[in-house]
Protein backbone atom coordinates (compact mmCIF):
# COMPACT_ATOMS: atom_id res chain seq x y z
CA UNK A 1 0.00 0.00 0.00
CA UNK A 2 1.12 3.53 -0.69
CA UNK A 3 2.05 5.73 2.25
CA UNK A 4 2.90 2.91 4.68
CA UNK A 5 6.58 2.09 4.12
CA UNK A 6 8.94 3.94 6.47
CA UNK A 7 12.07 5.67 5.26
CA UNK A 8 15.28 3.67 5.58
CA UNK A 9 16.34 3.65 9.26
CA UNK A 10 14.23 6.83 9.71
CA UNK A 11 17.00 8.93 8.19
CA UNK A 12 15.99 11.59 5.67
CA UNK A 13 16.17 10.52 2.07
CA UNK A 14 18.66 12.33 -0.14
CA UNK A 15 17.46 13.74 -3.45
CA UNK A 16 20.30 14.85 -5.72
CA UNK A 17 18.99 17.55 -8.06
CA UNK A 18 21.07 17.91 -11.23
CA UNK A 19 20.55 20.41 -14.01
CA UNK A 20 20.31 17.95 -16.88
CA UNK A 21 21.66 18.14 -20.42
CA UNK A 22 21.00 16.93 -23.95
CA UNK A 23 24.53 15.49 -23.81
CA UNK A 24 24.21 11.87 -22.60
CA UNK A 25 27.58 12.11 -20.84
CA UNK A 26 26.05 14.51 -18.32
CA UNK A 27 23.42 12.12 -16.94
CA UNK A 28 25.85 9.20 -17.03
CA UNK A 29 28.33 11.17 -14.91
CA UNK A 30 25.64 12.27 -12.46
CA UNK A 31 24.48 8.67 -11.98
CA UNK A 32 28.08 7.50 -11.46
CA UNK A 33 28.57 10.20 -8.84
CA UNK A 34 25.36 9.22 -7.05
CA UNK A 35 26.60 5.62 -6.96
CA UNK A 36 29.70 6.92 -5.16
CA UNK A 37 27.42 8.61 -2.61
CA UNK A 38 25.43 5.41 -2.08
CA UNK A 39 28.62 3.42 -1.56
CA UNK A 40 29.76 5.85 1.13
CA UNK A 41 26.38 6.02 2.89
CA UNK A 42 24.45 2.82 2.06
CA UNK A 43 21.89 3.29 4.85
CA UNK A 44 20.49 6.43 3.20
CA UNK A 45 17.90 6.29 0.44
CA UNK A 46 19.50 8.26 -2.41
CA UNK A 47 17.62 9.30 -5.55
CA UNK A 48 18.48 11.42 -8.58
CA UNK A 49 16.30 13.94 -10.40
CA UNK A 50 16.87 16.51 -13.13
CA UNK A 51 15.57 20.03 -13.69
CA UNK A 52 15.56 19.74 -17.46
CA UNK A 53 16.33 17.49 -20.46
CA UNK A 54 16.60 14.22 -18.48
CA UNK A 55 14.29 11.96 -16.49
CA UNK A 56 13.14 11.51 -13.83
CA UNK A 57 12.09 15.04 -12.96
CA UNK A 58 12.08 16.45 -9.43
CA UNK A 59 8.26 16.29 -9.12
CA UNK A 60 8.26 12.67 -10.31
CA UNK A 61 10.78 11.56 -7.67
CA UNK A 62 9.13 13.50 -4.85
CA UNK A 63 5.76 11.97 -5.76
CA UNK A 64 7.34 8.51 -5.60
CA UNK A 65 8.86 9.31 -2.20
CA UNK A 66 5.55 10.60 -0.83
CA UNK A 67 3.77 7.47 -2.05
CA UNK A 68 6.46 5.31 -0.44
CA UNK A 69 5.84 6.93 2.94
CA UNK A 70 9.10 8.85 3.13
CA UNK A 71 8.78 11.43 5.90
CA UNK A 72 11.80 13.63 5.26
CA UNK A 73 13.99 14.41 2.28
CA UNK A 74 17.03 16.59 1.79
CA UNK A 75 17.15 18.05 -1.72
CA UNK A 76 20.76 18.69 -2.66
CA UNK A 77 21.44 20.98 -5.63
CA UNK A 78 24.28 19.45 -7.65
CA UNK A 79 25.71 22.90 -8.23
CA UNK A 80 29.10 24.42 -7.47
CA UNK A 81 27.83 27.97 -6.88
CA UNK A 82 24.66 29.51 -5.51
CA UNK A 83 23.32 31.14 -8.65
CA UNK A 84 19.96 31.23 -10.44
CA UNK A 85 19.08 27.54 -10.27
CA UNK A 86 19.78 27.31 -6.54
CA UNK A 87 18.06 30.61 -5.75
CA UNK A 88 15.00 30.33 -8.02
CA UNK A 89 14.38 27.14 -10.01
CA UNK A 90 14.95 24.58 -7.29
CA UNK A 91 13.12 26.46 -4.47
CA UNK A 92 10.15 26.92 -6.81
CA UNK A 93 9.78 23.23 -7.65
CA UNK A 94 10.32 22.23 -4.00
CA UNK A 95 7.67 24.68 -2.79
CA UNK A 96 5.18 23.19 -5.23
CA UNK A 97 5.96 19.74 -3.82
CA UNK A 98 5.55 20.96 -0.24
CA UNK A 99 2.08 22.21 -1.08
CA UNK A 100 1.17 18.96 -2.81
CA UNK A 101 2.65 16.61 -0.19
CA UNK A 102 2.30 18.34 3.21
CA UNK A 103 3.41 15.21 5.08
CA UNK A 104 6.73 15.15 3.24
CA UNK A 105 9.19 17.49 4.95
CA UNK A 106 11.58 18.84 2.32
CA UNK A 107 14.81 20.66 3.16
CA UNK A 108 17.00 22.24 0.49
CA UNK A 109 20.67 21.88 1.32
CA UNK A 110 23.39 24.33 0.45
CA UNK A 111 25.18 24.09 -2.88
CA UNK A 112 28.49 22.28 -3.01
CA UNK A 113 30.87 25.22 -3.20
CA UNK A 114 32.95 26.73 -1.96
CA UNK A 115 34.76 23.93 -0.14
CA UNK A 116 38.25 22.52 0.40
CA UNK A 117 36.85 19.22 -0.92
CA UNK A 118 36.45 20.88 -4.31
CA UNK A 119 40.03 22.12 -4.26
CA UNK A 120 41.13 18.56 -3.50
CA UNK A 121 39.07 17.26 -6.41
CA UNK A 122 40.51 19.86 -8.80
CA UNK A 123 44.06 19.00 -7.78
CA UNK A 124 43.38 15.27 -8.10
CA UNK A 125 42.19 15.79 -11.67
CA UNK A 126 45.35 17.78 -12.40
CA UNK A 127 47.54 15.03 -10.97
CA UNK A 128 45.73 12.46 -13.12
CA UNK A 129 47.16 14.25 -16.18
CA UNK A 130 50.69 13.38 -15.06
CA UNK A 131 51.46 16.46 -13.00
CA UNK A 132 52.68 15.96 -9.45
CA UNK A 133 52.81 18.17 -6.35
CA UNK A 134 56.43 18.91 -7.26
CA UNK A 135 55.21 20.57 -10.48
CA UNK A 136 53.01 23.12 -8.76
CA UNK A 137 55.62 25.85 -8.35
CA UNK A 138 56.31 25.86 -12.11
CA UNK A 139 52.72 25.48 -13.33
CA UNK A 140 50.03 28.10 -13.80
CA UNK A 141 46.41 26.97 -13.64
CA UNK A 142 43.30 28.30 -15.33
CA UNK A 143 40.32 27.39 -13.14
CA UNK A 144 37.58 27.35 -15.78
CA UNK A 145 33.90 27.44 -14.87
CA UNK A 146 30.88 27.13 -17.16
CA UNK A 147 29.96 30.73 -16.37
CA UNK A 148 27.31 32.79 -14.61
CA UNK A 149 26.07 36.37 -14.54
CA UNK A 150 25.42 36.11 -10.80
CA UNK A 151 27.85 38.32 -8.81
CA UNK A 152 27.90 35.83 -5.94
CA UNK A 153 28.89 32.99 -8.26
CA UNK A 154 31.62 35.12 -9.85
CA UNK A 155 32.96 36.04 -6.40
CA UNK A 156 33.04 32.40 -5.32
CA UNK A 157 34.99 31.32 -8.41
CA UNK A 158 37.47 34.14 -7.86
CA UNK A 159 37.90 33.10 -4.21
CA UNK A 160 38.37 29.46 -5.19
CA UNK A 161 41.09 30.45 -7.66
CA UNK A 162 42.81 32.43 -4.91
CA UNK A 163 42.59 29.47 -2.51
CA UNK A 164 43.99 27.13 -5.16
CA UNK A 165 46.90 29.53 -5.69
CA UNK A 166 47.68 29.30 -1.98
CA UNK A 167 48.24 25.54 -2.28
CA UNK A 168 51.46 26.22 -4.23
CA UNK A 169 50.65 26.66 -7.93
CA UNK A 170 52.72 29.49 -9.35
CA UNK A 171 49.66 31.35 -10.64
CA UNK A 172 45.92 30.67 -10.87
CA UNK A 173 43.40 32.58 -12.96
CA UNK A 174 39.62 32.12 -12.92
CA UNK A 175 37.92 31.81 -16.29
CA UNK A 176 34.55 31.16 -17.90
CA UNK A 177 33.71 28.98 -20.87
CA UNK A 178 32.37 32.14 -22.49
CA UNK A 179 32.07 35.77 -21.44
CA UNK A 180 28.74 36.41 -19.70
CA UNK A 181 29.02 40.03 -18.57
CA UNK A 182 31.68 42.73 -18.63
CA UNK A 183 32.41 41.84 -14.99
CA UNK A 184 32.94 38.15 -15.75
CA UNK A 185 36.33 36.46 -15.62
CA UNK A 186 38.14 36.04 -18.94
CA UNK A 187 37.37 33.25 -21.35
CA UNK A 188 39.48 30.13 -20.98
CA UNK A 189 41.68 30.87 -23.97
CA UNK A 190 42.27 34.47 -22.86
CA UNK A 191 43.26 33.33 -19.38
CA UNK A 192 45.74 30.84 -20.85
CA UNK A 193 47.28 33.56 -23.01
CA UNK A 194 47.45 35.94 -20.03
CA UNK A 195 49.46 33.40 -18.04
CA UNK A 196 51.80 32.96 -21.00
CA UNK A 197 52.23 36.74 -21.17
CA UNK A 198 53.21 36.70 -17.50
CA UNK A 199 56.03 34.28 -18.32
CA UNK A 200 54.43 31.05 -17.09
CA UNK A 201 56.01 28.23 -19.09
CA UNK A 202 53.58 25.41 -18.21
CA UNK A 203 49.86 26.20 -18.22
CA UNK A 204 47.19 23.75 -17.10
CA UNK A 205 43.45 24.16 -17.52
CA UNK A 206 41.30 22.67 -14.77
CA UNK A 207 37.56 22.60 -15.55
CA UNK A 208 35.59 23.63 -12.47
CA UNK A 209 32.51 21.75 -13.63
CA UNK A 210 30.95 18.49 -12.49
CA UNK A 211 29.96 16.73 -15.70
CA UNK A 212 30.71 16.84 -19.43
CA UNK A 213 28.52 18.85 -21.78
CA UNK A 214 28.47 21.75 -24.22
CA UNK A 215 30.12 24.32 -21.94
CA UNK A 216 32.84 21.97 -20.64
CA UNK A 217 33.56 21.16 -24.29
CA UNK A 218 33.94 24.89 -24.90
CA UNK A 219 36.45 25.06 -22.04
CA UNK A 220 38.44 22.25 -23.66
CA UNK A 221 38.28 23.95 -27.06
CA UNK A 222 39.55 27.19 -25.55
CA UNK A 223 42.40 25.39 -23.81
CA UNK A 224 43.50 23.75 -27.04
CA UNK A 225 43.11 26.91 -29.11
CA UNK A 226 45.39 28.82 -26.76
CA UNK A 227 47.96 26.03 -26.57
CA UNK A 228 47.55 24.97 -22.95
CA UNK A 229 50.06 22.30 -21.99
CA UNK A 230 47.68 20.34 -19.76
CA UNK A 231 43.92 19.84 -19.83
CA UNK A 232 42.40 18.13 -16.82
CA UNK A 233 39.11 16.26 -16.81
CA UNK A 234 35.86 17.52 -15.27
CA UNK A 235 35.37 16.79 -11.57
CA UNK A 236 33.13 13.82 -12.35
CA UNK A 237 32.29 10.97 -9.97
CA UNK A 238 35.15 11.63 -7.59
CA UNK A 239 35.21 10.38 -3.98
CA UNK A 240 35.95 13.96 -2.87
CA UNK A 241 32.76 15.21 -4.49
CA UNK A 242 30.72 12.37 -2.98
CA UNK A 243 32.07 13.16 0.48
CA UNK A 244 31.18 16.81 0.01
CA UNK A 245 27.63 15.90 -1.01
CA UNK A 246 27.22 13.90 2.18
CA UNK A 247 28.66 16.81 4.17
CA UNK A 248 25.97 19.10 2.74
CA UNK A 249 23.35 16.43 3.50
CA UNK A 250 24.46 16.26 7.14
CA UNK A 251 24.49 20.05 7.42
CA UNK A 252 20.92 20.24 6.12
CA UNK A 253 19.79 17.54 8.55
CA UNK A 254 21.13 19.68 11.39
CA UNK A 255 18.93 22.66 10.46
CA UNK A 256 16.14 23.20 13.03
CA UNK A 257 12.83 21.88 11.71
CA UNK A 258 11.04 25.22 11.65
CA UNK A 259 13.87 26.79 9.62
CA UNK A 260 14.30 23.96 7.13
CA UNK A 261 12.13 25.26 4.35
CA UNK A 262 14.80 25.89 1.70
Amino acid sequence: MHGTRPSRLARPALLVVAHGSRDPRHAATVHALVRQVRSQQPEVRVSTAFLDFNAPTVPQVLERMANDGVGEVVALPLLLTRAFHAKSDIPSVLNEARARYPRLRITQSGVLGPSPFLLDAVEQRLYETGLSPADRSATGVVLASAGSSDPEAIAVLTAMARDLRHTGWCAVRPAFASAVTSASPARTEDAVRALRAEGVDRVAVAPYVIAPGRLPDRIADGARAAGADVLADVLGPSPELARLMLRRYDEARAVPRLAATG
